[in-house]
């Protein structure tokens, strides 16, 4: 099975693995027959494989140009992918219950909102951030397709999740989370009291996502079967 019909089916299961769940209640299901950490545990084992396996099948997929790959656009995902994972590192367990990555049933606490002050859709970002500097260097169409699609998805879920929030909670409670946290902010970097509370956290959390990248970085080749550095 090669071409168009891998893609394509990777991409059918992908997709379909985040929304059928949703479907009937089994997610749901699945969750009180095993526990949410087991569930959540086996889905993202699952979510990281058919994403590996997507992104290997779009460069099996019959090449479609639409524009070259120069020298120079090899470096946008080496420069964002850093700061990318480090989003993903201070995504992980935010101390936010309506965002990606987040604390289910975490009570957020306004007056101390953690990284969610810097910004309360790291997890998104981080993923708009992958997808769009990995579309730069990739112009074949099954690669528009796949990092255009990503993008697309990250920031669109941003206001989806924004909306989820302010109709989970009262007016009041609602405004005081908005007025806490930022889509993206580096005003709480400037803050003595917020640093104070965060800052050995977030060195934490920042080595971690250089470590995390340094991992990828050298595993890229490995996995997918293309080198990352630039020629």
């Amino acid at each position: 099975m090669t071409g168009w019909t891998e893609y394509a089916l990777a991409l059918a299961l992908f997709v379909g693995s985040h929304f059928l769940p949703r479907i009937g209640g089994l997610r749901d299901t699945l969750i009180n027959a095993v526990g949410r950490r087991t569930y959540f545990a086996i889905y993202g084992v699952i979510s990281v494989g058919l994403l590996i396996w997507l992104i290997v099948a779009a460069g099996r997929a019959p090449h479609v140009a639409l524009w070259a790959q120069l020298p120079w656009t090899r470096w946008v995902p080496n420069i964002a992918m850093p700061l990318a994972m480090i989003l993903v590192a201070c995504g992980a367990g935010l101390r936010y219950p309506y965002t990606l990555g987040g604390r289910h049933g975490q009570v957020f606490n306004p007056e101390r909102p953690g990284f969610a002050a810097v910004s309360r859709h790291p997890m998104f970002l981080a993923l708009a951030l992958w997808g769009g500097a990995h579309l730069v260097p990739n112009g074949d169409l099954a690669h528009v397709i796949l990092f255009g699609s990503f993008t697309v998805m990250a920031l669109a879920a941003i206001p989806a999740f924004d909306a989820k929030a302010r109709r989970a909670l009262p007016l009041d409670d609602a405004r005081a989370l908005h007025d806490s946290t930022a889509v993206l902010s580096l005003v709480p970097l400037t803050d003595r009291a917020w640093l104070k509370d965060n800052a050995r956290l977030m060195a934490l959390r920042i080595l971690t996502g250089l470590l995390l990248w340094l991992a990828l970085l050298h595993l890229h080749g490995a996995i997918i079967g293309v080198s990352p550095f630039p020629v």
